[in-house]
């Protein structure tokens, strides 16, 4: 059966490429067939997200110090936030005419290089200003690849939460701390693969679980504890024990569970929740998905990882919100093909950072523009015109149909996802010309001061001190927001520094043999 499902995938495929391919002028302009593996694509996408190394630099306008995942060092013009959505400067002004004596991708680097571009990916925020790759948070500090929520903290891959801590991937949470890949949950610590449960910890795969402790594969229980029922008093002093502040009792709870875990092999590692015809893993509420992770409330799609609202891509990442799209990352719109960074816009073909837009090719940092091509303006007529000229150029060059070469990349390899997913030593990605960035030295030499066992003898002047990470040894300190949550959620002071515990929290993810 082996040969017959890969002709029907190569044939779907090839049918979904040409519903995409346009058509100017009566003429389609057929999108090829990629030339890499559907793991080289995503590395490839993937070379163009630097989600959490953030770097102090100076505005190319001003000079104002702000925060940008842009190192200092990079050729890219960087302006503030305020700076780049304001109105005293002109994308159009940028505009160059198509050299058809040159490759596309050279030049369109060139356009990347001159257009300035704002320090984070970060829209529609209210108070949140080192949010990245995120929309509509309030009240947010350092989480990414997350949308529409409030009062929320060191987390990956949010979506309409509220009082949620160091989290990854979830949707619709509320009082929600050190949890993966949950959706509609309430007060909950330490849980994962979850979903409708509340004022519990340390869960793995439970649905409509309700106070509960120590519990793995539920669906609607109470009072359970290590999977077996008790009395609503037994599970209160159990809880009140370990959930009284102590760092200490935190710790014995988290090996108590990682015991009796290890007691379930094998467990569920394959989550289809609510999907029908979908390969993959962890995919909520979806029908005909092809190899997709962490996909949710979408259909008839391939190839695409991270993210929600989805009909008809193919080879796209990081979207909330998105239709006929193929090969883009970062995205919110319609009918897009080889973008980057764009939102709110359609029929954009090998563009970057754009918002509002239609019918544009080639174009970097545009707002509110139609038929532009380079940052020019045409009319209707010289757009087609032109863009069909580009496109036979870029076919007869191999271009066309691929997405933004990592040659051409924005970023250092080791500074993006890219990295984290597909481990590569510097020595290697110089071979294929890739850029790398030497890493800076964090490790600390200071005297950290002792925590307290418990929050309840926790001063809030911990705010002001400079804590070192037990296991990078890497400073860090507490903000005063998330203290606060601390005390709200009656936890103590994490000893380890957010990057090394979301570090830690990924490798949970993936469930060891």
């Amino acid at each position: 059966m082996e040969p017959q499902i890969h002709l029907d995938r190569e044939s779907t495929d090839a049918q979904f490429l040409e519903s995409i391919s346009p058509v100017i002028n009566g003429q389609l302009y057929r999108i090829p067939a990629p030339k890499l593996s559907s793991q080289e694509r995503k590395r490839r996408r993937l070379g163009f997200r630097n989600e959490n190394n953030l770097y102090k630099r100076k505005s190319s306008l001003s000079g104002e110090s702000m925060i940008s995942f842009f190192h200092e060092d990079s050729p890219l013009v960087v302006y503030t936030h305020d700076e780049w959505w304001g109105g005293n400067w002109d994308p159009l002004g940028y505009g160059v005419e198509y050299d058809f004596s040159r490759g596309f991708f050279d030049q369109f680097y060139d356009l990347q290089l001159r257009v300035p571009r704002a320090p984070l990916v970060n829209n529609k925020s209210e108070n949140s200003p080192y949010c990245n790759f995120a929309d509509g948070n309030k009240n947010c500090h350092l989480i990414t690849s997350a949308n529409w929520n409030q009062d929320s903290f060191y987390s990956f891959c949010l979506v309409s939460c509220r009082d949620v801590m160091d989290c990854t991937w979830c949707l619709n949470c509320e009082l929600v701390y050190e949890c993966s890949d949950c959706r509609g949950c309430y007060n909950l610590r330490f849980g994962q693969h979850c979903m409708n449960s509340s004022d519990s910890a340390f869960l793995y795969d439970c649905v409509g679980t309700k106070n509960s402790l120590f519990c793995i594969g539920l669906r609607n229980a109470e009072y359970q504890i290590f999977n077996k029922p008790v009395t609503q008093e037994e599970f209160q002093k159990t809880y009140e024990y370990y959930f009284s502040g102590s760092y200490a009792r935190l710790e014995e709870a988290k090996k108590l569970f990682e015991t009796f875990f290890m007691r379930f092999f094998p467990v569920r590692k394959e989550f289809h929740i609510s999907s029908e015809n979908v390969t993959g893993n962890n995919i909520w509420n979806s029908t005909n998905v092809h190899d997709g992770q962490d996909i949710y409330d979408s259909q008839d799609c391939a190839y695409l990882h991270d993210g929600l609202n989805a009909k008809d891509c193919h080879d796209v990442c990081f979207f909330d919100g998105s239709e006929l799209c193929y090969e883009s990352t970062s995205l919110i719109g319609y009918g897009y093909r080889f973008t980057n960074f764009c939102r709110d816009s359609s029929n954009l073909f090998y563009s970057d950072s754009c918002y509002n837009c239609k019918d544009c090719f080639g174009c970097v940092g545009l707002r509110n523009k139609q038929f532009c091509i380079f940052n020019k303006q045409y009319t209707q007529d010289e757009y087609h015109t032109l863009m069909a000229r580009i496109i036979q150029a870029m076919s007869q060059a191999g271009e066309w149909g691929e997405f933004f070469p990592l040659t051409h990349g924005l970023f250092a390899y080791n500074e993006t996802l890219a990295q984290a997913y597909f481990p590569m030593e510097k020595s290697d990605a110089l071979q294929r010309g890739w850029k790398w960035r030497d890493a800076q030295e964090m490790t600390s030499d200071l005297t950290a001061p002792t925590i307290p066992d418990s929050i309840q003898d926790t001063p809030s002047s911990f705010c002001d001190q400079v804590l070192v990470c037990e296991e990078s040894k890497r400073p860090y300190k507490i903000i005063s927001q998330e203290f606060k949550f601390y005390q709200k959620m009656n936890l103590p002071l994490p000893r380890l520094a957010p990057q090394q515990r979301q570090r830690n929290r990924t490798e949970r993810r993936i469930v060891k043999e």
